[in-house]
């Protein structure tokens, strides 16, 4: 398990580009699932906006509330061909997700799907999904926990990003 505590948005989305520098050059036989979970205002759409700039998204990221999911296509210098944000805040039940084809995504080994609210559908996620854990606290900032799982391992996943974080106070 890795934790990693910031203090503002900019240090968040470092975090963030950290993670997806371990990811972009990784390689599965299936894609990689990664599973936020926090409050509101936690800082989960801050970190998918730095992971899915590092990954090369050119596109505005915004959380896709309203419109559940929201494909982005990923340049050849990532493994992986697109990344898939889902945001399960307003789903009713694990189900919704699967009439949204969830199923056939879990298959697609070209896809990073990265899940807010994923606690909504735990249910349903591979068991060796990447966790990660957004605790907003007002003393002390957000603090993200990062579960330690074989695929995370497989992609290269630091396990320093703390101490990164620690040593650069420009963020």
């Amino acid at each position: 398990m890795v934790v990693s505590k910031t203090k503002s948005a900019k240090e968040t989305q470092k975090i963030a580009r950290l993670f997806a520098q371990d990811i972009k050059k990784g390689y599965l036989k299936r894609p990689l699932v990664l599973a936020l979970e926090g409050n509101l205002g936690s800082g989960k759409t801050t970190f998918t906006q730095g992971l899915a700039r590092t990954l090369g998204v050119k596109e505005k990221v915004v959380s896709p509330t309203f419109v559940l999911l929201k494909i982005y296509q990923l340049p050849s210098s990532v493994n992986f061909k697109h990344l898939i944000h889902i945001d399960c805040y307003r789903l009713d039940s694990p189900k919704d997700l699967l009439r949204l084809g969830f199923k056939n995504m879990l298959k697609d080994k070209d896809a990073i799907l990265l899940i807010e609210w994923a606690d909504r559908v735990r249910k349903i996620l591979p068991s060796d999904a990447t966790w990660i854990k957004f605790k907003h606290d007002h003393s002390r900032g957000r603090i993200l926990t990062f579960s330690d799982t074989v695929e995370s391992k497989k992609v290269g996943v630091r396990k320093n990003h703390q101490r990164l974080v620690a040593k650069d106070d420009s963020c």
